[in-house]
């Protein structure tokens, strides 16, 4: 297959999923100083599987600026989605398991995301958010990201059990 047309696909994918982050952060709920957003954590595991870092840190930056820019999201939705992007897609590239994806994004969103959100909020939410404990951010994100991560969990086993992963892979390859 032409490799720039499986790169037209690939970037047409993400930009669906890009799309599918930005509706569904309309559907987020505020815990503490952070949006919670799953849909955004079910859209970095599908990156991770489908595509690749490149893509998936991709998408989670410019879903991250969509979101900010229509009101949608906070400045924290930058290091969360994007840590949780890369870590999913690390594993899963390495392992091949969906789990290790999941874990990924659980741990990259959660927990990196959550530690390198506190300078982040004190760099461009002032100096009351300083004023929290640095681990503060830690619980809303990983709230976040198991119910994004458990929403894309079901999706991929659905997908694997009826053979349509293995197709889509084998698609964008």
């Amino acid at each position: 297959m032409n490799s720039s047309f499986s790169n037209v696909r690939k970037l047409t994918i993400t930009s669906l999923l890009v799309a599918v982050a930005v509706v569904g952060s309309t559907i987020s709920f505020p815990v503490g100083p952070s949006k919670c957003a799953p849909v955004q954590h079910m859209v970095n595991v599908l990156c991770a599987v489908l595509l690749s870092s490149y893509y998936g840190v991709g998408a989670a930056f410019s879903a991250s600026v969509l979101r900010n820019l229509l009101g949608l999201g906070s400045v924290l939705a930058f290091p969360g989605s994007m840590w949780g992007a890369f870590l999913s897609t690390y594993l899963y590239k390495r392992t091949h398991n969906i789990l290790y994806a999941l874990i990924g994004e659980v741990f990259g969103t959660g927990i990196l995301g959550g530690l390198t959100a506190y300078p982040i909020a004190i760099l461009f939410l002032g100096q009351s958010a300083g004023q929290v404990a640095f681990y503060v951010y830690v619980i809303p994100f990983l709230i976040s990201t198991i119910g994004g991560s458990l929403l894309a969990g079901i999706l991929l086993y659905a997908l694997r059990t009826s053979g349509a992963l293995s197709h889509i892979e084998q698609t964008l390859r």
